[in-house]
Parts: structure tokens; C-alpha cells; sequence
């Protein structure tokens, strides 16, 4: 994806599958840009005093998608970057919230690395509507990564310092503090 050459972006967001290393990236990048991190998992976390798949087995899938785009609309920040959960992509609402406050980062990673990281699915807090496998999540939400996303990064074999450098070089001086 080519950026606008006059656009400039307050935050990066992060957006991707549970396992794309949002939570590992996003940091660094922070660190390497001089801005602040957050993790809207976190912010849900920290606010309810549980995991996530504890809040997702008590709220069911519904409500704990209203909460997390909740936290989304809230989220009022500039010079961050910030990591979503895998599943703010089905928040409409908050995704144009979050791409009205900066440029949205999808990290691609393959599907096999991705069931590699991940692991226990049933203790993971995963927004699985249909139900389906790992793989069957995956394809349903490629596309609407695909759509929100201002730039992609695909890390296939790239280590994570790599990763922060693309996005760096890639975003250029159009950062704005």
C-alpha cells in the first residue's frame, strides 16, 4: 500500500491476529518512535480485574464485543501506538474511531506461525462468532484486516526489530506528536 504523500498520523495502530505480535511490536515501536504504548486487551483487563476469556465466558460474545468497542471509542490519545485486540475489526465504529486518530498497521503473519504462537484456544479469550476452527477465524477476519488496514507489513521471516523498521521507513517524517 502506498501512503498519501501529504498525510500525517498522530498514532500507529496496530491490528492483526491474536499471535502477530502486536503486544511485542508495539512497544518497541513506541520506544523507537518516542511515543507512549497501550493495549486495549489491558485496558479491558485492568478495568475488570480478569482475563479475557474470563470476561468472555461470563459476558458472552455480544456484550464483550460491545465492551471491547467501547474501549475503542474511548481510547482519546495522540503520540501512541497502540495494540487492538484480534477481534476490534469486528467493531466498525471503533475502527473508524482508531483510523481517525492515526494509521492502522496491519501485521500479516501466516496462518501456520500463527497456530504455532497461539496455542491453547480455549484459555486464549478469542472472539470466535462462527464457532469454527483457528483457520476458519483466520479467513474470516483476513478480509476485514485487509479492509481497515492503511498499511500492511508482512513479517514472514522477519524478526521483530525488522518489523519496527519497516513500519518506520514506511511511515517516513509524517508522524506528528
Amino acid at each position: 500500500m502506498i501512503l498519501p504523500e501529504n498525510s500525517h498520523f498522530f498514532n500507529i495502530v496496530l491490528i492483526g491476529m491474536a499471535g502477530a505480535g502486536k503486544s511485542t511490536v508495539g512497544p518497541l515501536l513506541a520506544e523507537r518512535l518516542k511515543y507512549r504504548f497501550v493495549d486495549t486487551d489491558d485496558l479491558i483487563v485492568d478495568a475488570r480485574s480478569t482475563s479475557l476469556q474470563q470476561l468472555l465466558d461470563s459476558l458472552g460474545l455480544d456484550r464483550f464485543r460491545a465492551l471491547e468497542e467501547q474501549t475503542l471509542l474511548a481510547l482519546n490519545v495522540k503520540a501512541h501506538v497502540i495494540a487492538t485486540g484480534g477481534s476490534a475489526v469486528y467493531c466498525r465504529a471503533g475502527m473508524e474511531h482508531l483510523h481517525d486518530m492515526g494509521l492502522i498497521v496491519w501485521l500479516d503473519v501466516s496462518l501456520s506461525v500463527l497456530e504455532a504462537r497461539v496455542g491453547n484456544l480455549s484459555s486464549r479469550g478469542l472472539v470466535n462468532p462462527g464457532g469454527g476452527s483457528f483457520a476458519e477465524l483466520y479467513q474470516q477476519r483476513f478480509e476485514l484486516y485487509r479492509q481497515y488496514a492503511d498499511l500492511r507489513i508482512d513479517c514472514t521471516g522477519i524478526g521483530v526489530e525488522r518489523i519496527v523498521e519497516e513500519i518506520v521507513e514506511r511511515t517516513g517524517d509524517r508522524l506528528s506528536k
